[in-house]
């Protein structure tokens, strides 16, 4: 069987530029060679498109040095619509290679120009197929305001909580202090556009409520405002179906914290203590099934198109409550989502596959 070409992105100008690095370490450490030939693609921070090295190692995820995509003077020249559909890269001396056409881009970049419908245009615009999900499923998902209302219109319970702008808070401060006073003595402050728990502060009793919307206002003029859901966290890991099938949902995965106060950045990512995952969660078949559909449903809710990570509060009561979901969750080895698929009876590789064979499908 000939080799199909596969572009691997990563980095991009989201302030999870490192965390989408260090993806890209695990999936080209992972990715089968024998079926495809892979091509390296890092976004700086700047917002370039560099050829990069095809070495895992040099993207492991390091608490003391997160990787980056550094700009090594390349620049990538992506093929056009109804021309030629070879992959170029000019060379830092002014020569251009072809590196042949691409069969499909698999994008592994997270937040802002990359999980929010803004690559996934772009390479609509030039007609190169690629995995994941596409425009609308990526925007709705990002914004959580959004992924709310859509899920709301679904009748999926989502968490309880108010949406506040930059501009709302500069002009009545008054007004929304007491609507969060309204929502609980503790409350969770997020940006709106933005994963990997960055820009998250716990609140407890208006403590610090200030400084929290100070972190999150960084990261996007527009910020939920959560009450505390008491549950265990829960997340469920959806692909898309294959050949027009419905999408299906893997074993569910549980997020136990022990002395951490949340799921933060540290947690996720850099080996923090405070916090287990446990892959999958000690929950009876029913707890399950109940999950799975649920996890599909809210997929369907934002028109899913690729994968998703849904992550649940499951209340002392049996409610179930969607916190939010991704479409470019986590992807390193150790994050939930391929944990949950490998706990369901696929490995790593075999799951970068099945993003990959369903981009092309699609």
């Amino acid at each position: 069987m000939d080799k199909q070409t596969v572009a691997v992105l990563f980095g991009g100008r989201s302030s999870e530029h490192s965390i989408s690095s260090a993806t890209a370490g695990g999936v080209l450490a992972a990715i089968d060679r024998d079926r495809y030939r892979v091509i390296p693609v890092g976004i700086t921070r700047d917002g370039a498109f560099v050829l990069e090295d095809d070495d895992p190692a040099k993207f492991q995820l390091d608490a003391a040095k997160l990787p980056e995509v550094v700009d090594n003077g390349t620049r990538v020249r992506w093929p056009e619509p109804d021309g030629d559909r070879s992959l170029r890269v000019v060379r830092a001396d002014g020569s251009v290679d072809d590196l042949g056409p691409i069969d499909v881009v698999l994008p592994l970049l997270h937040g802002l120009h990359g999980e929010d419908g803004a690559i996934q245009g772009f390479f609509d615009v030039l007609e190169v197929p690629y995995a994941g999900c596409g425009i609308l499923d990526s925007a709705v998902s990002l914004d959580k305001h959004y992924t709310k209302l859509a899920l709301r219109a679904a009748g999926i319970a989502v968490s309880p909580g108010i949406t506040v702008r930059s501009s709302q808070w500069e002009s009545d401060q008054e007004s929304i202090r007491a609507a969060i006073a309204d929502l609980g003595s503790v409350v969770f402050v997020k940006p709106a556009s933005a994963g990997s728990s960055v820009g998250v502060s716990r609140v407890d009793d208006g403590e610090g409520l200030d400084e929290a919307l100070r972190i999150a206002f960084a990261e996007d003029s527009k910020v939920l405002v959560e009450s505390r859901v008491e549950g265990r966290e829960i997340e469920v890991g959806v692909l898309a179906g294959r050949q027009g099938a419905r999408a299906r949902a893997s074993l569910p995965g549980e997020v136990v914290l022990t002395s951490r106060s949340f799921y933060d950045f540290e947690g996720k990512y850099l080996g923090g203590d405070g916090v287990e995952i446990v892959c999958p969660a000690d929950v009876d078949a029913e707890l399950i099934d109940r999950l799975r559909d649920a996890a599909v449903r809210a997929f369907e809710a934002v028109d899913g198109k690729g994968l998703a990570r849904v992550d649940f509060f499951v209340t002392p009561a049996g409610e179930l409550v969607v916190n939010e979901l991704n479409t470019m969750p986590g992807f390193t080895p150790i994050s939930m989502f391929p944990k949950c698929w490998i706990a369901s009876g696929l490995s790593y590789g075999e799951l970068i596959t099945e993003l990959i064979e369903k981009g092309l499908e699609r």
